[in-house]
């Protein structure tokens, strides 16, 4: 396999706003129901730190709780962002398939790599089809790390990937194409940060502009 585009999922291919906030109101709901929370759920936080691995978010969510109670809020969160995805609440972002028959078309194998966990993944692939033009999806939990310049690297050297983009809307996407030697396409969507994007080697407003990039 020669070349490859290698995309993050949430804020990359999926609208994860649409869905996000529901789910960690129910969540931290749930938590105050126990007794484990008090005062609002903290989606400005959240939103600052979207696209770390989740348990960097519940250390950063909830610093000082037990890890029982982190492993509680990560098995209801993904629960309901599942329910959300099944439910049709959520939406990939524009021209996500006609990107993605563009590089079948062209020989480009596409690959998905996300801090997402593996089953909140795979309801976004089978609920929208994407498995039809995606060859595989790798989650940071495959890699003990949890370092997505390391996933990048596991996706290269099985498939014997020779050129290679990488795309997504934050630093750890453009930092993990750079330090596989890739080049960076960073997408100006809604968790982006333009202090991150200026050091990718391209920046986009539609998915659509990857077609005459490539070209």
């Amino acid at each position: 396999m020669k070349q490859a585009a290698i995309f993050d999922m949430d804020g990359t291919l999926f609208q994860t706003d649409l869905i996000l906030e529901q789910s960690l109101d129910d969540t931290f709901a749930h938590l105050r129901s126990l007794g484990a929370w008090e005062g609002e759920t903290p989606i400005a936080t959240y939103r600052n730190i979207m696209g770390v691995p989740l348990p960097k978010v519940w250390a950063a969510l909830l610093p000082d709780h037990s890890e029982k109670i982190k492993e509680l809020a990560d098995s209801h969160f993904l629960k309901r962002l599942i329910d959300n995805i099944e439910n049709g609440k959520g939406a990939l972002y524009p021209n996500v398939k006609e990107v993605f028959l563009y590089l079948k078309e062209k020989g480009v194998a596409i690959f998905i790599a996300s801090n997402g966990l593996p089953d909140y993944l795979t309801a976004i692939i089978r609920f929208y089809g994407l498995d039809e033009w995606v060859s595989e999806t790798f989650s940071i939990q495959q890699i003990q790390s949890l370092d997505k310049s390391g996933l990048v690297k596991m996706i290269l050297e099985k498939y014997a990937i020779q050129t290679a983009v990488v795309v997504g809307d934050r630093l750890s996407d453009i930092k993990a194409a750079k330090d596989n030697g890739l080049l960076a396409i960073g997408c100006r969507f809604d968790f982006a940060k333009d202090d991150e994007l200026v050091q990718a080697d391209w920046v986009i407003d539609n998915l659509l502009e990857i077609k005459s990039i490539l070209t």
